[in-house]
């Protein structure tokens, strides 16, 4: 790619749709949030997307992530140990003065966030429940529910979801991990692009193990 560098590369800075709604969060160059997403304590890795309604809480997100519409991360839990499971005992400031939120209540969700790996593809309409990992590379089915931990490169889906099949052989998969090619500079990015589009993953890997330029 021969073009001077400001020619081939966009604004860094993230797109936020302005009817999005974020919260206490961080995000990488390049993220984009779209329409109507409800965003609570994130952190968006770079080039990582959003598509509309999505919603995620206490969550962090690796980069190149594709996040499809109406996904659901880390679906909260309610109290069902309590006499009553509605937020009227741990939110009661919506409905009465001086009584405060329940902070005890919102640390223990905290606690159990949700950490998602680099070129992740969450699809529409998935729910990932509290403390799942996901791995780097792996996909979720559209509508599934996430109730336990996803391994790199796995594809998983259903009700609960279970893992289908690997993307990749061990072998592929260990290459994609030490390339590591989501820490790239963004110049290096462009410049794989058509490679990436051409070549089988194994042949992509032969050329640019060797630092193609």
């Amino acid at each position: 790619m021969d073009r001077p560098e400001h020619l081939v590369l966009k604004d860094p800075e993230p797109r936020i749709h302005p009817t999005a709604e974020l919260k206490a969060c961080k995000l990488g160059r390049y993220a984009s949030i779209g329409e109507r997403v409800i965003l609570r304590e994130v952190t968006v890795g770079d080039f990582s997307y959003f598509e509309r309604h999505a919603e995620a809480i206490y969550t962090t997100i690796g980069k190149f992530c594709s996040i499809a519409a109406n996904s659901r991360i880390n679906a909260l839990e309610h109290p069902v140990e309590r006499l009553t499971q509605h937020k009227i005992s741990y939110r009661p400031n919506e409905y009465f003065r001086w009584l405060g939120v329940d902070q005890a209540f919102r640390d223990r969700r905290r606690a159990k966030a949700v950490s998602i790996g680099h070129d992740v593809w969450i699809g529409h309409g998935a729910v990932i429940m509290p403390a799942v990992v996901i791995g780097n590379g792996a996909i979720v089915g559209a509508n599934s529910v996430v109730t336990r931990d996803v391994p790199a490169y796995a594809i998983v889906a259903g009700v609960p979801a279970r893992q289908l099949r690997l993307r990749f052989s061990a072998e592929t998969a260990a290459r994609i991990e030490r390339l590591a090619w989501w820490d790239w500079p963004v110049e290096k990015l462009a410049t794989a692009v058509p490679d990436m589009q051409a070549l089988p993953i194994e042949a992509f890997l032969d050329r640019w193990e060797n630092g193609a330029a």
